[in-house]
């Protein structure tokens, strides 16, 4: 599958354009770090983290979209299956697009 970016920021560009093509290789060894610095550079933010919250995270854009994903512990390792979800999400959402 062939995805391009829709929406630049300027967070440095090549390093951003570096750690999507990481992120769409979906690999074994994604961090949660890396995940939030991609999820900010296409405008989301990180919304409620209350002690009552778990581990669960929402990250929300300007346009109100939310993506709700499960921080890993003890590691900071991002499971596969949620790297998938969140790619299928960006693209329904507009911030990526499927060539």
């Amino acid at each position: 599958m062939q995805l391009k970016v829709s929406c630049m920021q300027t967070i440095g560009v090549s390093k951003i354009e570096k750690l999507l093509e990481r992120f769409l290789s979906s690999p074994k060894d994604f961090t949660w770090d890396e995940l939030v610095k991609l999820l900010i550079h296409f405008g989301y933010y990180e919304h409620g983290k209350g002690k009552t919250g778990g581990s669960r995270r929402n990250f929300v854009d300007g346009d109100k979209n939310v993506i709700n994903i499960h921080k890993p512990h003890p590691g900071n390792i991002i499971k596969a299956y949620a790297i998938k979800l969140i790619v299928e999400q960006l693209i329904e959402k507009g911030k990526l697009q499927d060539e």
